[in-house]
C-alpha cells in the first residue's frame, strides 16, 4: 500500500512539473538621439523592425534633455532600426541582436549621419557605429577635404539648380501676365544660372519678340536684336530643332534681316516635315511682302505638298499667281497663268464657307472661269420621308 502511495505522489508531482509554462524571453533596445547641431531630437521616431521574422515596433523620442528613448519587452531575435523625422528616415542600424540582459543599445546622431551621406557622394565608405554605443571611425584629413569639396560641389550645383528653376518660372509667369520686361529680366536670370539649357534661352528670344511689338524706333531693333541673339544660343545647343530655326527666321525677318530669315524659314521645313506645311506657308508670306512672287508660289506649293487640307495656302497660292495673269489689250481679256483658278477653287472646295470665300468667287469670275459646287448624293441607306 506503501509503495502504491508513494508511485501516486510521483506521478501527480510530474504531471505538475509538466504543467508549468516556460518563462517567456524578452531583451530591449534603448539609445540617445541627437540632431545635427546637438541638440535632443525630441519628437522623432523609433521604429524597430524584426527581420528574422514579423514584427513591428516603435516609440517616440520624448526625452528633452538627452534624447532618450527605451522598449522593452521585444522578443529575442535580429531587428533593423531605424531614426523618422516626419515622413523621412534620417538614419537606420541593421543586424540588431536582441538577447537576455541589459538593453542593446542603438544611438543615433544625425550630423554623423549627414556625414556618410556627404562620404558617399565623394565615394568614401564610412562605418557607421554599431549596436552597444560605440563611436565611428575617424575620417583621414584627405578624407574629409574630399568630402568638403563634393559637399560644396553639390551646394553650389543645387544653388544653380534653385535659381534656374525660379527664372524659368518667374519667366513663364511673366510672359502668362504679358509683362514682356519681367519676363526678359527672368529668363536672363535663368540664363545666367545655368546657360546649357536651350528652353531658357527660346524663351528669353519669344520674350524679346514680343517685348518688340510695344517699342518702336531704335528700342525695337534693339529687342529684336537681342531676342534673334537668344535664338542663337539656343540653336547652338540644338542645331537640329526647327522650331528654333522657324522663329529665329520671323524675327529676322522683323529685323530687316530678310535673306537671312528666308535661309532660316527653309531649314526650319527641311528639318520639321510635320509642321512644314506651317512653316512654308510663312515663308510664301514673307516672299510675298518682298516682292518674290515666283518664289512665294514655289513655298505655298510646297506649303500644299507637306499638307494637303490647308486652304488658305490654295488662297494665297491663287492670289499669288493671279498676279502673273496677262491682259490682252485687243480683246480686254485676262489670262490666269495655270494654276491659278485651280487653287481658288480648291480653296472653296475645302472652305466653303471660310472668311476668304467670296474674294475666291469673284476671282474666279474676273479671271474667266466657273465656280463648281460639289453635288452631295443622297445617302442610299437614308429612308424618303
Amino acid at each position: 500500500m506503501a509503495n502504491r502511495y508513494s508511485t501516486l505522489v510521483m506521478v501527480l508531482f510530474l504531471t505538475a512539473l509538466c504543467a508549468v509554462p516556460a518563462m517567456a524571453q524578452f531583451g530591449a533596445i534603448e539609445g540617445d538621439v541627437k540632431n545635427a547641431d546637438g541638440s535632443p531630437a525630441l519628437g522623432a521616431l523609433i521604429t524597430i523592425d524584426r527581420t528574422d521574422m514579423k514584427g513591428h515596433y516603435q516609440v517616440p523620442v520624448k526625452d528633452k534633455k538627452t534624447g532618450h528613448y527605451y522598449y522593452g519587452g521585444l522578443p529575442l531575435g535580429t531587428y533593423k532600426v531605424a531614426v523618422k523625422v516626419g515622413d523621412k528616415e534620417m538614419d537606420a542600424v541593421n543586424g540588431v541582436k536582441v538577447g537576455l540582459g541589459d538593453p542593446v543599445k542603438v544611438n543615433f546622431d544625425m550630423k554623423d549621419a549627414a556625414l556618410r551621406t556627404q562620404a558617399a557622394a565623394a565615394g568614401i565608405a564610412v562605418p557607421q557605429a554599431q549596436p552597444g554605443g560605440g563611436a565611428a571611425p575617424k575620417l583621414s584629413k584627405e578624407e574629409q577635404a574630399k568630402i568638403e569639396e563634393v559637399t560644396k560641389k553639390n551646394s553650389e550645383i543645387k544653388a544653380k539648380n534653385a535659381a534656374l528653376t525660379a527664372g524659368f518660372n518667374g519667366g513663364l509667369a511673366a510672359m502668362q501676365a504679358k509683362d514682356y520686361p519681367e519676363a526678359v529680366k527672368q529668363f536672363i536670370a535663368a540664363g545666367e544660372a545655368d546657360p546649357s539649357q536651350s528652353a531658357v534661352w527660346a524663351n528669353l528670344g519669344e520674350a524679346y519678340n514680343q517685348l518688340a511689338k510695344s517699342k518702336s524706333g531704335d528700342e525695337r531693333k534693339d529687342a529684336l536684336t537681342k531676342g534673334i541673339e537668344a535664338y542663337q544660343k539656343a540653336l547652338a545647343l540644338k542645331p537640329d530643332d526647327g522650331s528654333l530655326h522657324h522663329n529665329m527666321g520671323l524675327l529676322e525677318v522683323n529685323a530687316g534681316q530678310v535673306e537671312q530669315g528666308v535661309a532660316e524659314l527653309q531649314k526650319a521645313a527641311q528639318l520639321s516635315p510635320d509642321a512644314a506645311g506651317q512653316y512654308y506657308f510663312n515663308l510664301g508670306a514673307v516672299l510675298t511682302n518682298s516682292g518674290k512672287y515666283d518664289e512665294a508660289a514655289q513655298a505655298f506649293q510646297n506649303s500644299i505638298k507637306a499638307d494637303p487640307t490647308r486652304a488658305d495656302a490654295y488662297y494665297q497660292l491663287g492670289t499669288t499667281l493671279s498676279m502673273k495673269a496677262t491682259l490682252d489689250p485687243k480683246t480686254g481679256k485676262t489670262s490666269p497663268v495655270p494654276g491659278t483658278l485651280e487653287s481658288f477653287q480648291k480653296y472653296l472646295d475645302l472652305k466653303p464657307d471660310g472668311p476668304y470665300a467670296e474674294i475666291c468667287k469673284q476671282m474666279i469670275t474676273t479671271l474667266g472661269g466657273i465656280i463648281t459646287t460639289e453635288v452631295k448624293t443622297a445617302d442610299p441607306k437614308k429612308k424618303k420621308p
